[in-house]
């Protein structure tokens, strides 16, 4: 953006890069379908407009006129095409992108993983050693975003869809609150909980994509790290980190405090009865299974075995426990808010492990244990978040040679900018450590 601004380059320049690294091997399997000479026009038309033609993504799951929305699913493919943009498409369309086309996803967005067994995976651009996972749902969304094609990946999070791949793959992710943006026009995983946002490869970046695709402006706050009061959840949050984790975490918190942040730990109890106030797959299964009901017993067959399987979880949900669920969700919402009060945001892990290889967890009924297994390490610590009705940022504080790893500053539905204008700050504290990561 910097260098559009200066002229140092030109929209069709950064489209032109933006393409080749979106064919490149970088970008293998990230994209279902490209548009590439459309987002040539879109850049040439975009001067004056706030992203100036550069490139953005579209998770699979979200209408762009003209084309079928799939969910990274085959069973939707003789979908009709959609009438119009979705209203995130349309903001940033608006907005001067140049959209690049849809990237792929775990299918109908069921997963942290990032694994899709009918468009196969992309690997995380972090490893060029190891095939490793990317994250999900927004796995090809990740992708694009790391390897430089894409300057926003459009997607969504329902249990940390953006925060887990943008983790993982060393960006930034932000889930806003959920009301503040439109999922109209996108394929549900939870209506309850889904949340249409973006990765970006910094948190200026990460403003200016919550700023388009919710229409307002965000409060800058320009007070240093000492102007805040934050908290260390030591709750469940800290809980068998690998040890990858726990030492880029630990020295994050480290250079945080170095640069004048007041830190406290705080037990923040009412984590630990999440688990038990949601029976039978919580919001995700009951929702899913309310849209796919009649698809399953159409093409039930064509689904991934591991996403069936959860949707089919929610069929046994009762009216009276799907309406016990959300009045014990907004008490939930209230204890955590009262443990909260006098803080302005809360620090812990992204997630407590790195990537995995994509062979540990590959499709293969022979390794739905371990790929079940990670994906609930993988959606432990940000799905905490939805159910709080929350925000949170994601950004990368791990050191040049090691894996990827996500701090996540988080908090309450509304908390929006400062959670923004804080993890700046935590950006700029950590560039020292992460300088080339």
């Amino acid at each position: 953006m910097d260098a559009l601004r200066s002229g140092a380059t030109t929209a069709t320049d950064e489209i032109e890069r933006a393409i080749a690294l979106a064919a490149s091997p970088a970008c293998d399997k990230a994209f279902l379908h490209t548009r590439f000479e459309a987002a040539r026009q879109d850049a040439a038309a975009a001067a004056g407009l706030p992203l100036a033609g550069l490139a953005v993504s579209v998770k699979d799951l979200f209408d762009v006129e003209g084309e079928v929305t799939a969910a990274g699913s085959t069973v939707l493919a003789d979908a009709p095409p959609a009438q119009a943009d979705c209203p995130a498409v349309a903001r940033l369309r608006a907005a001067g992108a140049a959209i690049l086309g849809r990237t792929n996803m775990s299918e109908f967005a069921f997963s942290g993983v990032g694994t899709n067994p009918h468009f196969g995976t992309p690997a995380n651009p972090a490893d060029p050693a190891v095939a490793r996972i990317p994250g999900g749902s927004s796995s090809g969304a990740a992708v694009s975003v790391a390897s430089g094609a894409a300057f926003i990946g459009l997607g969504s999070d329902t249990g940390g869809s953006i925060r887990i791949p943008a983790a993982l793959c060393g960006i930034v992710g932000f889930k806003n609150t959920a009301r503040l943006t439109s999922t109209e026009g996108a394929v549900p995983l939870s209506t309850t909980l889904d949340t249409a946002c973006a990765m970006t490869r910094s948190v200026r970046d990460a403003v200016l994509a919550h700023e388009i695709l919710t229409g307002e402006p965000v409060r800058r706050d320009g007070r240093p790290l000492s102007g805040w009061r934050l908290a260390v959840a030591t709750s469940t949050m800290l809980d068998a980190l690998e040890p990858g984790v726990a030492r880029a975490f630990q020295r994050a918190l480290d250079a945080l405090r170095a640069a004048g942040a007041r830190i406290d730990e705080i037990a923040l109890a009412p984590i630990r009865d999440l688990g038990s106030i949601q029976p039978r797959g919580g919001f995700s299964a009951a929702e899913s299974y309310a849209w796919h009901r009649a698809l399953l017993a159409d093409k039930g067959a064509g689904y991934d075995p591991r996403v069936k399987a959860r949707i089919e979880f929610g069929a046994d949900m009762r009216a009276h426990e799907y309406i016990a669920l959300h009045q014990a969700r907004r008490q939930w919402i209230a204890r955590v808010g009262e443990a909260l009060a006098g803080y302005d945001a809360v620090l812990s892990p992204t997630v407590p492990i790195t990537a995995v290889p994509i062979a540990q967890v590959a499709p293969g009924a022979e390794r739905d244990a371990e790929f079940f297994r990670v994906n609930a390490q993988l959606l432990r610590n940000t799905s905490i978040v939805n159910m709080l009705d929350g925000c949170a940022l994601s950004l990368p504080c791990h050191a040049p040679g090691e894996l990827p790893v996500g701090l996540m500053a988080w908090h309450e539905a509304l908390h929006d900018d400062e959670v923004l204008a804080i993890g700046a700050r935590i950006e700029e504290a950590l560039a020292p450590v992460t300088a080339s990561a």
